[in-house]
């Protein structure tokens, strides 16, 4: 019997009862195929290579994470709690050693969706993999994480979740968001005042091939993850940077992914994108199952792959190449920028506006955070839509000092309902998660 290297735990959740429409490409048989694929080769047969099935996350998991206006019932469906519970059941598998590594193939997507959730972006409900992080926190006492974006798009609802944690790295390479959705995803975008630094982005040209993907990999990822020194690694499995998925344009192919796989060597991945059904996904995965297997993978490829005609040009390499420089030099000066930050104090605010493409809402937000020497720093957002709701909530981070704890629950009971129809509080530090309504 053929046996794993690494003993590699998978969870399969095709959502046979969602999607955005049936001929969407976000639909079930972005999975069915793969299943097909998996249990063709055999897999499954593999000494080492477990199936588990997925848990279904409750109220808590979501709120540990989410503002979900008006409820979290409102803006989910039994598919998308069993997709966040995909992930949860692989992260607990891993942090309990039933296996070393752990992939989550699963459906409805999760990376687009940010703190405040009023529906859907990006085919995006609520955001599994930082549902899994923090519960992972919480149940096995994980404190710094890594998260690496391999999407095609930028990750910028995990962004947003993290954009103000120091304890958590998000690190994102993706198609440039000058041509591609959601449009951000930009270099200079680094964090928060109290996490400033631990948001890195690399924006890749359209075109873009093995050999531009691995040079991000090699030249940026692995050097900053060495540096930030995480518990635990994350993947945010996106398959859509492939050369044949319709809504994309870039050139990477199942033996670049299984090599990216093998090199960053993350302890759990977790599918979002991809939507080359046939062309690429049954490949893919497999190439990405083999590879956190720790088994030999150079026989997955696709019918009508050929590296020489997927290679970038000249121009792309130079234009990465300078990309990648511009990131390093952003992540060596970050830690002295951050300490002026801190030591300037203070409240510093930013607004925004977010648009939901899948539901058509518009978004605007107004947030505030205490900077704070002594821990990550309480913070507050407005939000308000075009269909009406506006609501106010406060987020006390899990390392909150008491002076923020103190600060956040001020805000939140004294705030007055005058602007808001709800009032929402997220304190992490004393897993308390509560609102407050007009009777």
């Amino acid at each position: 019997m053929i046996k794993a290297a690494n003993k590699t735990g998978l969870v399969f959740f095709p959502a046979f009862d969602w999607a955005i429409s049936p001929t969407h490409p976000e639909r079930e048989e972005r999975l069915l195929y793969t299943q097909d694929q998996v249990f063709e080769e055999g897999l499954l047969d593999v000494d080492g290579i477990v199936e588990f099935k997925p848990d279904m996350i409750n109220r808590d998991d979501i709120r540990r994470v989410h503002f979900c206006v008006p409820d979290e019932w409102a803006v989910t469906t039994e598919s998308h709690l069993l997709s966040a519970g995909g992930a949860k059941a692989v992260g607990s598998a891993v942090l309990e050693k039933k296996v070393q590594k752990g992939f989550a193939l699963v459906r409805p997507p999760g990376h687009h969706a940010m703190r405040v959730v009023h529906g859907a972006r990006g085919f995006c409900n609520i955001n599994i993999e930082a549902i899994m992080i923090e519960y992972l926190r919480d149940a096995y006492g994980v404190d710094r994480v890594a998260i690496v974006d391999t999407d095609c798009h930028h990750g910028d609802g995990t962004q947003d979740i993290y954009w103000n944690d120091p304890d958590t790295l998000f690190l994102s390479l993706h198609q440039d968001g000058r041509t591609l959705y959601p449009g951000s995803g930009f270099p200079h975008e680094l964090g928060g005042p109290t996490a400033f630094g631990t948001t890195i982005n690399v924006p890749l040209p359209p075109q873009t091939s093995e050999e531009g993907f691995l040079y991000v990999l090699e030249n940026v990822i692995i050097p900053v993850l060495e540096d930030f020194k995480p518990e635990l690694v994350i993947n945010s499995a996106g398959q859509d940077n492939h050369y044949t998925d319709p809504i994309t344009n870039m050139r990477f192919s199942a033996q670049g992914y299984a090599k990216l796989t093998e090199k960053l060597s993350p302890d759990i991945a977790v599918l979002e994108g991809g939507y080359s059904i046939e062309g690429a996904l049954p490949y893919v995965n497999v190439g990405i199952i083999l590879a956190l297997a720790g088994m030999d993978y150079s026989t997955v490829r696709e019918p009508d792959y050929d590296f020489e005609k997927l290679r970038q040009s000249s121009a792309i390499t130079d234009h990465i190449r300078k990309v990648c420089d511009r990131v390093m030099d952003y992540w060596q000066e970050a830690p002295s920028l951050r300490e002026q930050m801190l030591d300037s104090g203070g409240i510093t605010e930013r607004e925004r506006t977010i648009y939901y493409d899948t539901d058509n809402i518009l978004e605007n937000q107004k947030e505030k955070i205490v900077v704070c020497r002594d821990c990550p720093g309480v913070w507050s957002v407005e939000s308000w839509t075009d269909r009406g709701k506006r609501i106010y909530a406060v987020h006390i981070p899990r390392k909150a000092c008491e002076k923020c704890v103190d600060i956040g629950m001020e805000w939140y009971e004294k705030t007055p309902f005058r602007h808001f129809d709800i009032i929402f509080l997220q304190d992490r530090k004393n897993k308390v998660f509560k609102s407050r309504r007009p009777s």
